[in-house]
């Protein structure tokens, strides 16, 4: 045990409830608790309907392939819902690529992630390598994504968009995925199976999939130690040379957020146009 309290989980939430508000703002929240501390396991929780208090926004949206054909999701959009979450020792909020509309209707993707996924022999340096190359060829389309670590092994780029079909970010991010796979297979795969990813990096387009989720942005992670998914400056990225470059925990963040703010602003603006493929 690290000996971290729920007092000190309500804390880190507060202190980055200015900047990790707006990411979770109209996305339905995914929880991951764990009420009995992070040596006992954990669960998912996506629908609260029977134990929620009234003051707690929800959503009703479609679950396909779950227990039911739709769950009654929390909307954290204040202080008081993180204190909510807090105190269900829900150390992780996930949430998906889109945010709901009027009448909670499923809006279409405003954001297209990659996730950069370490593979057996392999760390998150290796990662910050293959993120510099996905950087390099999204600029050859005049596309600037913002990089993030995941708070475990791996990282991930955000790039904010504007689409008029769904589909349009799992097509876009698959054949850049493919693309970089191709020109550098014993580094980069596509693929998501596990004997493939040995010795590279799994470059996951298919968290773009609309009933997907990925970590929340400064969200904690249920670790021994209590890490954060934590944004990055690019040169943070190219300076990485060891894991513990890119590793931060949930007392690193107030310094952090008062020298660069919230890094991951510039995903809450206008959405980029994809090229057509």
């Amino acid at each position: 045990m690290t000996g971290t309290t729920k007092a000190e989980v309500l804390e880190h939430y507060l202190a980055v409830a200015e900047v990790m508000l707006p990411h979770l703002r109209d996305r339905p929240v995914t929880m991951v608790r764990w009420p009995d501390g992070v040596e006992r396991g954990s669960f998912f929780e996506k629908d609260v309907s029977r134990h929620a208090p009234s003051w707690i926004r929800t959503a009703r949206v479609g679950t396909p392939g779950g227990r039911s054909e739709s769950a009654d999701f929390p909307v954290i959009d204040d202080e008081q819902g993180l204190a909510w979450a807090a105190n269900l020792a829900a150390l992780e909020l996930h949430v998906p690529q889109w945010r709901l509309g009027p009448r909670d209707g499923r809006q279409t993707p405003d954001l297209v992630v990659f996730d950069l996924d370490p593979g057996d022999g392999t760390t998150i340096v290796d990662c910050a390598r293959v993120a510099l190359r996905i950087a390099e060829r999204l600029a050859d389309d005049d596309l600037l994504a913002y990089p993030r670590t995941s708070g475990g092994k791996g990282m991930q780029l955000y790039l904010p968009v504007a689409v008029s079909r769904p589909e349009q970010t799992s097509e876009f991010a698959k054949a850049i995925a493919e693309e970089l796979a191709g020109d550098d297979p014993k580094r980069v795969t596509a693929v998501m199976a596990k004997a493939r990813r040995r010795g590279r990096i799994f470059v996951d387009w298919s968290q773009n999939n609309p009933h997907k989720t990925t970590i929340g942005s400064y969200s904690l992670r249920g670790r021994a130690r209590p890490t954060v998914a934590t944004p990055l400056t690019w040169d943070e990225v190219r300076a990485c040379r060891t894991p513990a470059d890119l590793t931060f925990v949930h007392t690193d963040l107030p310094a952090r957020i008062a020298e660069h703010g919230d890094l991951m602003a510039p995903v809450l603006g206008a959405g980029q146009r994809l090229p057509r493929r």
